[in-house]
């Protein structure tokens, strides 16, 4: 059931977004972040999270780095307060929970000063969430009934400091720590004097909840220096007690198949959902950088002619969810709907694009058994005669094409959509490929072309990144580029091709 709540005009929520993982926002908190006028950020907030705002919201960064913030803290109050006096309705968006270590309790107060109307919508803390995804529970009868949560920010060593260090070791259950990286020997050496043993189980949770989560294990009389060699840096989450040793039984985020891979996604961005999605399920860090954009034609005219006489035609086929979109976007411009096709068949090329046929309520007389235009020619009953509209990115002569006129279909193209490179793509190409690129993918020949484009045709740009191709005709595309394809889908399906790259990885893990 899809959560509705409308965020209110001149109204500010302080929406806790999660430790990292955009899936651990809560319902209500993604309601408000997709209703809202402006949204206040920080930087532990995931780039998914924030699309998920308005096309035309306001979005404010106003993350701060130890040692280097956009705003002071006073800064973001008075930003809170002036941007809901102007009758937007404002999410801060803030990681984690709001009002644990988060400053959200002083934003609360300033809001309340001014008299702005607020809400606090909680999240869920890394205190618990980082160590659930390294496996180690917080609680666990046997080892730990209670847990302690206690920020580092300060050291031991300062005189008169607001923690008691000591007397945290005596509390006894599980300490989780938050912001102590810079201080983690003192504090390891505080802990110890107040009387836990040297021996005391240590965990490190660096961006937990993550694809690039990493977590080291040790004991309080080695874990800053096993911290020092890992280069461990915050966001951070020491996890302090007997709970730990359940780490090596329970871990399951970091044993997905997929875990850390980053997989470079080529596809339009209104597609490329349901394929991050899915690569995400499997542990891998999807790097969303569309080569391809779907447009409408500038030129309506014939797309027009063409729908308004759709059923004229004895067959109408649909190679792509795009097709389908751009042919009803029309229909409804024309004041008409699906009843247009009257008794013309229909057939398709692939399950998202049936599915999205039967979303508008009309089931295909044809569905190609594989997602390529050759299965379909075996299975589809066009005859010598036949009138068949063909609606697509462009007017080209594929083996669609071919195929039909070769039986004596009278086959009518029209150009649909168009493809075209989005403006802003190269500066994100250039930078993933900086960052690091596990696997490339393709999901068709124009992800490929548009790509080696923006890399100036050169396959070594992309180094010792694995490529992986949806289907045959998308390989043979990424072949004649100077590509070599490593992993090719049996099923020429999204699914099909995550299910390729986790075999791949399987059967590399199996052979070592």
């Amino acid at each position: 059931m899809t959560y509705s709540y409308r965020a209110e005009p001149g109204t500010v929520y302080l929406v806790g977004a999660g430790p990292g993982d955009p899936g651990l926002i809560t319902a209500k908190g993604l309601a408000c972040l997709e209703s809202a006028d402006a949204v206040v950020f920080d930087r532990l907030a995931s780039d998914e999270l924030i699309s998920q705002a308005r096309s035309d919201a306001v979005l404010i960064n106003v993350g701060k780095v130890s040692g280097r913030h956009r705003y002071r803290q006073e800064e973001i109050n008075d930003l809170l307060v002036a941007t809901a006096r102007e009758g937007k309705s404002v999410v801060r968006l803030k990681g984690g929970d709001p009002f644990v270590f988060g400053r959200g309790g002083e934003e609360a107060a300033t809001l309340a000063e001014a008299g702005i109307p607020f809400e606090v919508v909680p999240g869920v803390s890394s205190a618990i969430a980082a160590p659930a995804y390294a496996g180690i529970p917080i609680t666990n009868r046997g080892y730990a009934t209670s847990f302690t949560v206690v920020t580092g920010s300060e050291s031991p060593d300062k005189p008169d400091g607001s923690v008691d260090w000591e007397q945290m070791a005596r509390t006894g259950g599980t300490l989780a720590l938050l912001m102590g990286r810079e201080g983690l020997s003192s504090i390891a050496a505080a802990l110890v004097r107040g009387g836990l043993t040297p021996q005391t189980p240590v965990a490190l949770v660096e961006w937990g909840t993550h694809p690039v989560q990493r977590t080291i294990v040790g004991d309080l009389s080695d874990i800053a220096s096993k911290a020092d060699e890992a280069g461990l840096s915050s966001p951070m989450v020491a996890v302090i007690g007997e709970v730990v040793r359940l780490r090596d039984q329970l871990r399951w985020f970091d044993r997905k198949p997929l875990f850390g891979k980053r997989v470079l996604v080529t596809r339009t961005r209104t597609q490329a959902s349901a394929f991050t999605a899915l690569l995400a399920r499997e542990g891998a860090y999807p790097i969303e950088v569309p080569t391809i954009e779907v447009q409408p034609v500038e030129d309506t005219g014939k797309l027009d002619e063409a729908v308004a006489s759709l059923s004229e035609n004895d067959w109408v086929i649909f190679t792509s969810t795009n097709a389908v979109d751009a042919v009803f976007d029309r229909l409804d411009v024309l004041g008409r709907d699906a009843r247009s096709f009257g008794v013309t068949r229909v057939a398709v090329i692939g399950p998202a694009t049936d599915a999205s046929l039967r979303s508008r309520g009309i089931v295909a007389d044809a569905v190609a058994s594989q997602p390529i235009s050759e299965s379909l020619l075996d299975t589809l009953p066009v005859r010598s005669g036949h009138r068949v509209l063909l609606p697509g990115a462009a007017v080209h002569r594929d083996a669609l094409l071919l195929g039909l006129e070769e039986v004596g279909a009278v086959v009518h193209q029209v150009t649909a959509y168009t493809m075209v490179a989005p403006k802003d793509v190269r500066n994100r190409i250039e930078q993933a490929l900086r960052d690091g690129v596990d696997i490339v993918t393709f999901t068709s020949s124009s992800t490929v072309t548009n790509l080696m484009a923006m890399i100036d045709g050169d396959p070594n740009r992309l180094g010792d990144s694995l490529i992986a191709c949806i289907g045959p005709i998308t390989a043979n595309t990424a072949g004649e580029a100077g590509l070599e394809v490593d992993i090719l889908a049996g099923d020429s399906t999204v699914p099909g091709l995550v299910q390729a790259i986790r075999s791949h990885y399987a059967e590399g893990t199996a052979n070592e």
